[in-house]
Protein backbone atom coordinates (compact mmCIF):
# COMPACT_ATOMS: atom_id res chain seq x y z
CA UNK A 1 0.00 0.00 0.00
CA UNK A 2 1.46 3.37 -0.91
CA UNK A 3 1.57 6.78 0.76
CA UNK A 4 -1.68 7.88 -0.88
CA UNK A 5 -3.78 5.16 0.72
CA UNK A 6 -5.90 7.64 2.78
CA UNK A 7 -7.01 9.29 -0.47
CA UNK A 8 -8.37 6.06 -1.87
CA UNK A 9 -11.98 5.13 -2.02
CA UNK A 10 -13.57 1.98 -0.63
CA UNK A 11 -11.48 -1.08 -1.32
CA UNK A 12 -12.56 -4.66 -1.65
CA UNK A 13 -12.48 -6.85 1.42
CA UNK A 14 -9.38 -8.81 2.21
CA UNK A 15 -5.69 -8.05 1.86
CA UNK A 16 -4.28 -5.98 -0.99
CA UNK A 17 -3.07 -8.17 -3.82
CA UNK A 18 0.49 -8.15 -5.08
CA UNK A 19 -0.01 -7.39 -8.77
CA UNK A 20 2.29 -9.77 -10.55
CA UNK A 21 1.63 -9.50 -14.29
CA UNK A 22 0.45 -13.07 -14.81
CA UNK A 23 -1.90 -12.97 -11.83
CA UNK A 24 -3.20 -9.52 -12.79
CA UNK A 25 -3.83 -10.64 -16.37
CA UNK A 26 -5.64 -13.78 -15.22
CA UNK A 27 -7.93 -11.75 -12.97
CA UNK A 28 -8.56 -9.25 -15.78
CA UNK A 29 -9.42 -11.94 -18.36
CA UNK A 30 -13.23 -11.60 -17.95
CA UNK A 31 -12.99 -7.83 -18.36
CA UNK A 32 -10.83 -8.17 -21.46
CA UNK A 33 -13.27 -10.65 -22.99
CA UNK A 34 -16.20 -8.32 -22.30
CA UNK A 35 -14.28 -5.36 -23.68
CA UNK A 36 -13.29 -7.26 -26.84
CA UNK A 37 -16.88 -8.46 -27.37
CA UNK A 38 -18.28 -4.92 -27.13
CA UNK A 39 -15.71 -3.52 -29.53
CA UNK A 40 -16.20 -6.48 -31.91
CA UNK A 41 -19.93 -5.72 -31.95
CA UNK A 42 -19.12 -2.15 -32.89
CA UNK A 43 -16.92 -3.31 -35.77
CA UNK A 44 -19.52 -5.77 -37.08
CA UNK A 45 -22.23 -3.11 -37.09
CA UNK A 46 -19.81 -0.64 -38.73
CA UNK A 47 -18.96 -3.15 -41.46
CA UNK A 48 -22.63 -3.86 -42.19
CA UNK A 49 -23.62 -0.18 -42.15
CA UNK A 50 -20.67 0.78 -44.38
CA UNK A 51 -21.46 -1.96 -46.89
CA UNK A 52 -25.06 -0.78 -47.07
CA UNK A 53 -23.83 2.74 -47.91
CA UNK A 54 -21.13 1.68 -50.36
CA UNK A 55 -18.23 2.56 -48.09
CA UNK A 56 -15.26 0.62 -46.74
CA UNK A 57 -15.17 0.10 -42.99
CA UNK A 58 -11.41 -0.41 -43.26
CA UNK A 59 -10.94 2.98 -44.92
CA UNK A 60 -13.07 4.66 -42.28
CA UNK A 61 -10.86 3.22 -39.55
CA UNK A 62 -7.44 3.75 -41.12
CA UNK A 63 -7.53 6.40 -43.84
CA UNK A 64 -9.79 9.25 -42.75
CA UNK A 65 -9.30 12.40 -40.67
CA UNK A 66 -6.40 12.31 -38.17
CA UNK A 67 -5.34 8.79 -39.13
CA UNK A 68 -4.18 10.14 -42.50
CA UNK A 69 -1.98 12.69 -40.78
CA UNK A 70 -0.45 10.10 -38.47
CA UNK A 71 0.28 7.82 -41.42
CA UNK A 72 1.91 10.66 -43.34
CA UNK A 73 4.18 11.42 -40.37
CA UNK A 74 5.09 7.74 -40.13
CA UNK A 75 5.92 7.50 -43.84
CA UNK A 76 7.41 10.93 -44.56
CA UNK A 77 8.32 12.50 -41.23
CA UNK A 78 7.47 16.00 -40.10
CA UNK A 79 7.34 19.05 -42.34
CA UNK A 80 4.12 18.54 -44.33
CA UNK A 81 1.51 21.30 -44.21
CA UNK A 82 -1.57 22.46 -46.11
CA UNK A 83 -2.60 26.08 -46.54
CA UNK A 84 -6.34 26.63 -46.61
CA UNK A 85 -8.22 29.19 -48.66
CA UNK A 86 -8.66 31.42 -45.60
CA UNK A 87 -4.91 31.50 -45.01
CA UNK A 88 -4.81 29.05 -42.10
CA UNK A 89 -2.02 26.50 -42.21
CA UNK A 90 -2.53 22.89 -41.10
CA UNK A 91 0.87 21.46 -40.18
CA UNK A 92 1.59 17.86 -39.20
CA UNK A 93 3.69 19.24 -36.33
CA UNK A 94 0.39 19.37 -34.44
CA UNK A 95 0.50 15.56 -34.10
CA UNK A 96 2.62 14.07 -31.33
CA UNK A 97 5.13 11.44 -32.47
CA UNK A 98 4.70 8.23 -30.48
CA UNK A 99 1.92 6.68 -32.60
CA UNK A 100 3.69 7.47 -35.90
CA UNK A 101 6.93 6.04 -34.48
CA UNK A 102 5.13 2.82 -33.59
CA UNK A 103 3.44 2.72 -36.99
CA UNK A 104 6.79 3.10 -38.72
CA UNK A 105 8.49 0.52 -36.52
CA UNK A 106 5.75 -2.08 -36.83
CA UNK A 107 5.44 -1.66 -40.59
CA UNK A 108 9.22 -2.05 -40.90
CA UNK A 109 9.26 -5.48 -39.24
CA UNK A 110 5.98 -6.80 -40.69
CA UNK A 111 4.12 -6.74 -43.98
CA UNK A 112 1.62 -4.20 -42.61
CA UNK A 113 1.26 -0.77 -44.12
CA UNK A 114 1.75 2.18 -41.82
CA UNK A 115 -2.03 2.68 -41.70
CA UNK A 116 -2.70 -0.95 -40.78
CA UNK A 117 0.13 -0.83 -38.26
CA UNK A 118 -1.63 2.12 -36.64
CA UNK A 119 -4.83 0.10 -36.48
CA UNK A 120 -2.99 -2.82 -34.86
CA UNK A 121 -1.36 -0.51 -32.31
CA UNK A 122 -4.73 1.00 -31.47
CA UNK A 123 -6.44 -2.38 -31.02
CA UNK A 124 -3.64 -3.75 -28.82
CA UNK A 125 -3.42 -0.53 -26.85
CA UNK A 126 -7.18 -0.52 -26.24
CA UNK A 127 -6.89 -3.97 -24.65
CA UNK A 128 -4.00 -2.73 -22.52
CA UNK A 129 -6.15 0.22 -21.46
CA UNK A 130 -9.03 -2.10 -20.56
CA UNK A 131 -6.62 -4.16 -18.45
CA UNK A 132 -5.51 -1.09 -16.51
CA UNK A 133 -9.12 0.04 -16.08
CA UNK A 134 -10.05 -3.35 -14.69
CA UNK A 135 -7.23 -3.26 -12.14
CA UNK A 136 -8.20 0.27 -11.11
CA UNK A 137 -11.85 -0.64 -10.60
CA UNK A 138 -10.91 -3.86 -8.83
CA UNK A 139 -8.57 -2.05 -6.46
CA UNK A 140 -11.18 0.49 -5.45
CA UNK A 141 -14.50 -1.36 -5.61
CA UNK A 142 -13.88 -5.04 -6.34
CA UNK A 143 -13.68 -7.31 -9.42
CA UNK A 144 -17.21 -6.68 -10.68
CA UNK A 145 -16.55 -2.94 -10.71
CA UNK A 146 -13.37 -3.56 -12.67
CA UNK A 147 -15.28 -5.47 -15.34
CA UNK A 148 -17.98 -2.81 -15.39
CA UNK A 149 -15.43 0.00 -15.80
CA UNK A 150 -13.82 -1.69 -18.82
CA UNK A 151 -17.25 -2.40 -20.33
CA UNK A 152 -18.54 1.13 -19.83
CA UNK A 153 -15.42 2.61 -21.43
CA UNK A 154 -15.83 0.26 -24.42
CA UNK A 155 -19.50 1.23 -24.78
CA UNK A 156 -19.07 5.00 -24.77
CA UNK A 157 -21.04 6.67 -27.57
CA UNK A 158 -17.75 7.51 -29.31
CA UNK A 159 -16.18 4.17 -28.37
CA UNK A 160 -15.59 3.38 -32.05
CA UNK A 161 -12.60 5.75 -31.88
CA UNK A 162 -10.90 3.15 -29.67
CA UNK A 163 -10.86 0.88 -32.75
CA UNK A 164 -9.50 3.51 -35.17
CA UNK A 165 -5.89 4.32 -36.11
CA UNK A 166 -6.08 7.27 -33.73
CA UNK A 167 -3.95 7.99 -30.66
CA UNK A 168 -6.73 7.91 -28.04
CA UNK A 169 -6.37 4.20 -27.23
CA UNK A 170 -2.59 4.39 -26.98
CA UNK A 171 -2.79 7.48 -24.80
CA UNK A 172 -5.46 6.02 -22.51
CA UNK A 173 -3.41 2.84 -22.04
CA UNK A 174 -0.30 4.79 -21.06
CA UNK A 175 -2.27 7.20 -18.86
CA UNK A 176 -4.31 4.51 -17.09
CA UNK A 177 -1.26 2.39 -16.35
CA UNK A 178 0.69 5.46 -15.27
CA UNK A 179 -1.98 6.56 -12.82
CA UNK A 180 -2.37 2.99 -11.57
CA UNK A 181 1.37 2.88 -10.90
CA UNK A 182 1.04 6.05 -8.83
CA UNK A 183 -1.77 4.43 -6.85
CA UNK A 184 0.41 1.39 -6.15
CA UNK A 185 3.63 3.29 -5.41
CA UNK A 186 5.54 2.34 -8.59
CA UNK A 187 6.87 5.84 -9.08
CA UNK A 188 9.64 5.26 -11.61
CA UNK A 189 7.33 3.26 -13.87
CA UNK A 190 4.69 5.96 -13.46
CA UNK A 191 7.20 8.59 -14.54
CA UNK A 192 8.23 6.61 -17.63
CA UNK A 193 4.60 6.03 -18.63
CA UNK A 194 3.75 9.71 -18.06
CA UNK A 195 6.66 10.66 -20.30
CA UNK A 196 5.41 8.31 -23.03
CA UNK A 197 1.87 9.66 -22.65
CA UNK A 198 3.38 13.12 -23.13
CA UNK A 199 4.76 11.94 -26.47
CA UNK A 200 1.32 10.75 -27.54
CA UNK A 201 -1.13 13.62 -27.09
CA UNK A 202 -1.04 17.21 -25.78
CA UNK A 203 -3.26 16.11 -22.88
CA UNK A 204 -0.29 14.07 -21.65
CA UNK A 205 0.22 17.04 -19.34
CA UNK A 206 -2.69 15.62 -17.29
CA UNK A 207 -0.68 12.49 -16.46
CA UNK A 208 2.32 14.62 -15.51
CA UNK A 209 0.06 16.64 -13.22
CA UNK A 210 -1.22 13.47 -11.54
CA UNK A 211 2.34 12.30 -10.83
CA UNK A 212 3.56 15.67 -9.62
CA UNK A 213 0.61 16.54 -7.38
CA UNK A 214 0.47 13.06 -5.87
CA UNK A 215 4.20 13.25 -5.14
CA UNK A 216 3.88 16.72 -3.61
CA UNK A 217 1.06 15.60 -1.35
CA UNK A 218 3.05 12.53 -0.33
CA UNK A 219 6.02 14.69 0.69
CA UNK A 220 3.80 17.19 2.49
CA UNK A 221 2.00 14.50 4.47
CA UNK A 222 5.28 12.81 5.27
CA UNK A 223 6.64 16.06 6.65
CA UNK A 224 3.45 16.71 8.61
CA UNK A 225 3.72 13.25 10.18
CA UNK A 226 7.38 13.81 11.05
CA UNK A 227 6.79 17.27 12.51
CA UNK A 228 3.82 16.22 14.62
CA UNK A 229 3.80 15.60 18.38
CA UNK A 230 6.81 13.58 19.31
CA UNK A 231 8.51 14.22 15.95
CA UNK A 232 9.50 11.42 13.63
CA UNK A 233 12.46 9.21 12.87
CA UNK A 234 13.93 11.76 10.44
CA UNK A 235 14.14 14.49 13.07
CA UNK A 236 16.62 12.55 15.11
CA UNK A 237 19.11 12.69 12.23
CA UNK A 238 19.53 16.45 12.40
CA UNK A 239 19.29 18.91 9.55
CA UNK A 240 16.19 20.74 10.80
CA UNK A 241 12.96 18.96 9.79
CA UNK A 242 14.83 16.04 8.25
CA UNK A 243 14.43 17.08 4.60
CA UNK A 244 17.37 15.18 3.24
CA UNK A 245 16.54 11.88 4.93
CA UNK A 246 13.01 12.24 3.67
CA UNK A 247 14.20 12.89 0.13
CA UNK A 248 16.48 9.85 0.31
CA UNK A 249 13.55 7.72 1.39
CA UNK A 250 11.52 8.99 -1.57
CA UNK A 251 14.31 8.96 -4.15
CA UNK A 252 12.40 6.65 -6.51
CA UNK A 253 9.39 8.92 -6.30
CA UNK A 254 11.55 11.94 -7.10
CA UNK A 255 13.07 10.11 -10.07
CA UNK A 256 9.55 9.45 -11.34
CA UNK A 257 8.73 13.13 -10.91
CA UNK A 258 11.77 14.09 -12.99
CA UNK A 259 10.99 11.56 -15.73
CA UNK A 260 7.28 12.41 -16.06
CA UNK A 261 7.47 15.66 -18.09
CA UNK A 262 10.33 14.67 -20.41
CA UNK A 263 8.16 13.45 -23.29
CA UNK A 264 5.72 16.36 -23.37
CA UNK A 265 8.35 19.04 -22.79
CA UNK A 266 10.76 17.38 -25.19
CA UNK A 267 8.36 17.49 -28.13
CA UNK A 268 7.18 21.00 -27.28
CA UNK A 269 10.78 22.26 -27.18
CA UNK A 270 11.76 20.33 -30.32
CA UNK A 271 9.00 22.03 -32.29
CA UNK A 272 10.16 25.34 -30.86
CA UNK A 273 13.74 24.77 -31.99
CA UNK A 274 12.62 23.56 -35.41
CA UNK A 275 10.28 26.50 -36.01
CA UNK A 276 12.44 29.13 -34.30
CA UNK A 277 10.21 30.12 -31.40
CA UNK A 278 9.54 28.87 -27.89
CA UNK A 279 5.77 28.98 -28.40
CA UNK A 280 5.90 27.51 -31.90
CA UNK A 281 3.76 24.50 -30.98
CA UNK A 282 0.99 26.81 -29.78
CA UNK A 283 1.24 28.67 -33.09
CA UNK A 284 0.94 25.36 -34.96
CA UNK A 285 -2.20 24.51 -33.01
CA UNK A 286 -3.50 28.00 -33.68
CA UNK A 287 -3.24 27.29 -37.40
CA UNK A 288 -5.69 24.44 -36.85
CA UNK A 289 -8.02 26.78 -34.94
CA UNK A 290 -7.12 25.17 -31.63
CA UNK A 291 -6.14 26.86 -28.39
CA UNK A 292 -7.45 27.66 -24.93
CA UNK A 293 -9.85 30.46 -24.16
CA UNK A 294 -11.36 29.30 -20.87
CA UNK A 295 -14.40 27.82 -22.63
CA UNK A 296 -15.60 31.12 -24.15
CA UNK A 297 -15.81 29.75 -27.69
CA UNK A 298 -17.61 26.62 -26.49
CA UNK A 299 -20.13 28.72 -24.54
CA UNK A 300 -20.73 30.85 -27.64
CA UNK A 301 -21.21 27.68 -29.70
CA UNK A 302 -23.82 26.37 -27.25
CA UNK A 303 -25.61 29.71 -27.28
CA UNK A 304 -25.70 29.83 -31.08
CA UNK A 305 -27.15 26.30 -31.22
CA UNK A 306 -30.19 27.54 -29.38
CA UNK A 307 -32.97 25.31 -28.05
CA UNK A 308 -33.15 22.33 -27.81
CA UNK A 309 -29.73 21.28 -29.20
CA UNK A 310 -27.74 23.75 -27.11
CA UNK A 311 -29.65 22.82 -23.97
CA UNK A 312 -29.05 19.13 -24.66
CA UNK A 313 -25.30 19.64 -25.01
CA UNK A 314 -25.27 21.76 -21.88
CA UNK A 315 -27.01 18.94 -20.03
CA UNK A 316 -24.31 16.57 -21.28
CA UNK A 317 -21.58 18.86 -19.94
CA UNK A 318 -23.42 19.09 -16.63
CA UNK A 319 -23.56 15.29 -16.48
CA UNK A 320 -19.80 14.81 -16.87
CA UNK A 321 -19.08 17.56 -14.33
CA UNK A 322 -21.53 15.91 -11.93
CA UNK A 323 -19.76 12.56 -12.39
CA UNK A 324 -16.46 14.22 -11.51
CA UNK A 325 -17.91 15.85 -8.40
CA UNK A 326 -19.57 12.57 -7.42
CA UNK A 327 -16.24 10.76 -7.67
CA UNK A 328 -14.59 13.39 -5.48
CA UNK A 329 -17.36 13.19 -2.86
CA UNK A 330 -17.03 9.41 -2.73
CA UNK A 331 -13.32 9.56 -1.95
CA UNK A 332 -11.83 8.85 -5.36
CA UNK A 333 -8.02 8.68 -5.05
CA UNK A 334 -6.16 11.92 -5.60
CA UNK A 335 -4.20 10.82 -8.71
CA UNK A 336 -7.44 9.83 -10.44
CA UNK A 337 -9.10 13.10 -9.49
CA UNK A 338 -6.17 15.16 -10.76
CA UNK A 339 -5.87 13.23 -14.01
CA UNK A 340 -9.60 13.06 -14.76
CA UNK A 341 -10.13 16.69 -13.80
CA UNK A 342 -7.26 17.87 -16.00
CA UNK A 343 -8.50 15.93 -19.04
CA UNK A 344 -12.01 17.29 -18.51
CA UNK A 345 -10.79 20.86 -17.99
CA UNK A 346 -8.57 20.82 -21.09
CA UNK A 347 -11.38 19.38 -23.23
CA UNK A 348 -14.01 21.85 -22.10
CA UNK A 349 -11.85 24.98 -22.18
CA UNK A 350 -10.26 24.36 -25.58
CA UNK A 351 -11.53 26.06 -28.68
CA UNK A 352 -11.59 24.35 -32.05
CA UNK A 353 -14.00 21.93 -33.68
CA UNK A 354 -16.59 21.29 -31.00
CA UNK A 355 -17.66 17.95 -32.42
CA UNK A 356 -14.31 16.65 -31.18
CA UNK A 357 -15.06 17.26 -27.49
CA UNK A 358 -16.62 13.83 -26.77
CA UNK A 359 -13.53 12.23 -28.31
CA UNK A 360 -11.22 14.49 -26.31
CA UNK A 361 -12.99 13.50 -23.09
CA UNK A 362 -12.84 9.77 -23.83
CA UNK A 363 -9.53 9.24 -21.94
CA UNK A 364 -11.16 10.63 -18.77
CA UNK A 365 -12.08 7.14 -17.57
CA UNK A 366 -12.17 8.12 -13.85
CA UNK A 367 -15.52 9.80 -14.60
CA UNK A 368 -16.97 6.33 -15.15
CA UNK A 369 -15.88 4.95 -11.76
CA UNK A 370 -19.07 5.99 -9.86
CA UNK A 371 -21.19 4.38 -12.59
CA UNK A 372 -19.07 1.22 -12.55
CA UNK A 373 -19.30 0.96 -8.77
CA UNK A 374 -23.07 1.36 -8.93
CA UNK A 375 -23.44 -1.16 -11.74
CA UNK A 376 -21.37 -3.68 -9.77
CA UNK A 377 -24.00 -3.62 -7.03
CA UNK A 378 -26.81 -4.56 -9.40
CA UNK A 379 -28.00 -8.12 -9.79
CA UNK A 380 -26.00 -9.78 -12.58
CA UNK A 381 -28.97 -10.24 -14.92
CA UNK A 382 -29.92 -6.57 -14.71
CA UNK A 383 -26.31 -5.41 -15.06
CA UNK A 384 -25.66 -7.54 -18.12
CA UNK A 385 -28.94 -6.49 -19.74
CA UNK A 386 -28.13 -2.81 -19.33
CA UNK A 387 -24.57 -3.35 -20.58
CA UNK A 388 -25.87 -5.14 -23.67
CA UNK A 389 -28.36 -2.36 -24.45
CA UNK A 390 -25.76 0.38 -24.00
CA UNK A 391 -23.26 -1.57 -26.12
CA UNK A 392 -25.78 -2.00 -28.93
CA UNK A 393 -26.58 1.70 -28.84
CA UNK A 394 -22.88 2.55 -28.96
CA UNK A 395 -22.34 0.23 -31.94
CA UNK A 396 -25.20 1.75 -33.92
CA UNK A 397 -24.19 5.32 -33.11
CA UNK A 398 -20.55 4.63 -33.98
CA UNK A 399 -21.49 3.20 -37.37
CA UNK A 400 -23.83 6.13 -38.08
CA UNK A 401 -21.20 8.65 -36.96
CA UNK A 402 -18.29 7.28 -39.03
CA UNK A 403 -20.47 6.99 -42.12
CA UNK A 404 -21.62 10.57 -41.59
CA UNK A 405 -19.61 13.49 -40.28
CA UNK A 406 -17.20 11.30 -38.33
CA UNK A 407 -14.55 12.39 -35.84
CA UNK A 408 -12.44 15.32 -37.05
Amino acid sequence: MNDLAPFRGPERNGPVRTDRPRSALRRAAPALLVYAAIRALGLVVLAAWSAAHGKSWHTLLTARWDSLWYTRVAEQGYGYSVQLADGDVHSNLAFFPLLPWLERGLSAVTSLSAADAGLAVSWLASLAAAWALYLTGERLHGPRAGVALAALWAALPVGIVQSMAYSESLFTALAAWGVYCVLTGRWVTAGVLASLAGLTRPVGAAVVAAVWIAAAVTLWRDRAAGDGPGGGPDDAQGGGPGVRPRLRRHRRMLLGVLLAPLGWCGFFLWVGVREGGLTAYLDVQGGWGNGFDGGAAFASFLWDLGFPAGLGLLAGVALVVWLYVLGARRGQPLPLLVYGGAVLLLALTAKGYFGSKPRLMMPAYPLLLPLAAGLARWRPAAAWTLTALVSAGSAVYGAFWLNGSGPP
